[in-house]
């Protein structure tokens, strides 16, 4: 593993966080209803999980899925669920007054967690990623750097989203706008369940 090829992975990830998936959309809804607490630990959640998938993904996990398409189709399903069920409690909540139903840290956490262990296309997204990155065997040592090297820009990215999401001026316009934003967020995150649930 040279430190070309690990930069290269951390820009190929980084562009993937940016992209308007589950992931992103629950961690910034999180961080406008709940405030940076719970912003920074559904962070934690999404990057723990996420940096596990590269590391089972390193070890040859993503075969299983191509081995069992019954596995994977199960988890596909049971994300998608999970992912609609999310969206109805965005909705639900989006017409309560504004503090009324803050997101504690640790349910954030929690949801951060169920949101990426919920979603199988991470780990093969990883395998991909990694087969076209760093060809080759890497070892145990050098999957272990992998792996905590994915955590660490994960956390970074969400704290850093958490406090730029966390200022007065973002907080004001959210407020004013909340139900509109929240459930246009349920919208997309149900859209985005209604996707993985139908497809093949």
């Amino acid at each position: 593993m040279t430190l070309a090829q690990l930069l290269a992975f951390n820009v190929t990830l980084l562009v993937a966080m940016f992209s308007p998936g589950p992931a992103l959309l629950v961690a910034v809804q999180t961080n406008l209803s709940s405030g940076r607490r719970a912003g920074i630990a559904v962070g934690c959640g999404l990057g723990l999980v996420a940096a596990a998938w590269t590391l089972m993904a390193l070890a040859g996990f993503a075969a299983v899925f191509e081995l069992f398409p019954a596995a994977y189709a199960g988890a596909r399903i049971a994300g998608a669920l999970y992912l609609l069920y999310v969206a109805f409690r965005m909705w639900r909540g989006a017409s309560a007054p504004a503090g009324a139903l803050p997101e504690p840290a640790s349910r954030a956490f929690r949801q951060g967690l169920l949101i990426n262990v919920f979603n199988p296309k991470a780990v093969l997204f990883a395998a991909a990623v990694l087969i076209a990155i760093f060809p080759g065997g890497l070892g145990a040592v050098n999957s272990v750097v992998i792996a905590v090297n994915h955590l660490l820009i994960e956390l970074s990215f969400y704290t850093a989203l958490a406090f730029c999401l966390n200022t007065e001026a973002v907080a004001g316009r959210y407020l004013r706008a909340r139900t509109w934003i929240d459930r246009g967020a349920a919208a997309v995150l149900g859209a985005l369940g209604l996707r993985i649930l139908l497809s093949r």
